[in-house]
């Protein structure tokens, strides 16, 4: 439909359109090939700039026509002009002679008469009109272009943040119904995949790849002890955060942690709650596929990761939540980071009542 329309154009309102239509589109096509190293968009952008430079060379061509008309086309005007003039007769009265009809030059239509003499006005395009309404033309286009995306379903590939709800709820274990208000590992999940986790984590222009929550218990507990637990994946760290509802306080925990493998163990306080943080090894267990019904080898100390331990409450009852964060090439934000992600997170975990 478009191309229809350009077709019904005047030739100094079309190619103009055309012009400008192709080198927008080609230089920005160049640009995404050059940025995201790819060659689609480059061979794209190699048509749309040679499609404008063939349009512009046909305007050039115009124009130089237009300036400099043929000398064949001037001498063949003259020449017909000469042919309709009357000839004078000899005598002394001249004798009415039959007007000489023109005949049609090679390349002309019969039917459609000789060409203007020189006294006949010329027919000269409006360049100032036609300018104007190819500027108006490419203005609504541009218009159309950019609002379109706003009006209607986008198919870009661009990708989208995780989701944590997959729609199916599961009946929470025992232990949750015998702990008073604990939270879910849903409600976890949506308390850390926030808009801002990414900026939060100094990689404001990453997009979180996955996120999960967990209803979980405490291991070596017989389930007795609700451990729900969510974690969002980036390209560059991975957050994890669960809700441990036992007896233990956070002086304690400190105190175990002293037996441990822990490291840069330190003491804080977050929101007004009893709080610490350390270090220690994920673990690394891999699994091969190629042979037949799959084979795992040992398990290995995976990378650094760093963790905030806070009670979940004030007074230090028993409980805690812990917020860790590691990377699979070990590198990890500085401590500053796991206090802002904890001030955003803990705020959705209700504080554990005096029992």
């Amino acid at each position: 439909m478009l191309g229809f329309l350009l077709r019904l154009l005047p030739f100094w309102v079309r190619e103009p359109v055309l012009i400008a239509i192709g080198s927008v589109l080609g230089v920005r096509l160049m640009y995404f090939a050059v940025r995201d190293h790819r060659l689609v968009p480059a061979g794209l952008g190699v048509v749309f700039l040679v499609f404008t430079a063939i349009h512009v060379h046909t305007v050039v061509r115009a124009l130089r026509a237009r300036r400099n008309p043929s000398p064949a086309s001037t001498a063949s005007e003259a020449a017909v002009h000469a042919a309709v003039q009357p000839q004078p007769q000899p005598g002394n009265q001249p004798q009415p002679q039959p007007q000489p009809q023109p005949q049609p030059q090679p390349g002309t239509q019969a039917g459609f008469g000789p060409p203007p003499g020189p006294g006949a006005p010329k027919k000269d395009h409006n360049a100032w009109a036609q300018a104007v309404a190819a500027v108006a033309l490419f203005g609504v286009i541009g218009a159309v272009l950019w609002a379109g995306p706003r009006f209607m379903p986008s198919g870009d590939n661009t990708p989208h943040p995780a989701s944590c709800s997959d729609g199916t709820h599961e009946e929470l274990p025992k232990a949750f119904k015998q702990t008073p208000q604990p939270v879910t590992g849903e409600e976890l999940c949506k308390a850390l995949n926030r808009p801002d986790l990414a900026k939060l984590l100094g990689t404001p222009g990453e997009t979180a790849s996955s996120a999960s929550g967990n209803n979980n218990t405490a291991l070596l507990t017989d389930g007795k002890v609700a451990q729900p637990d969510a974690e969002v994946a980036f390209d560059t760290y991975t957050v994890h955060v669960s809700a441990t509802y036992d007896d233990l306080s956070t002086a304690q925990y400190v105190k175990l942690m002293k037996f441990g493998n822990e490291t840069d163990i330190k003491t804080l306080s977050v929101l007004g709650r009893p709080a610490v943080l350390s270090s220690d090894h994920t673990m690394k267990l891999e699994i091969n596929l190629a042979t037949d019904g799959g084979s795992g080898g040992p398990v290995q100390q995976g990378p650094l990761a760093r963790t905030l331990s806070v009670a979940l409450d004030r007074h230090d009852r028993g409980g805690y939540c812990d917020i860790t964060v590691w990377s699979a090439s070990g590198a990890l934000p500085n401590d500053a980071v796991l206090l802002d992600i904890a001030r955003k997170v803990l705020p959705s975990i209700p504080e554990r009542p005096a029992r």
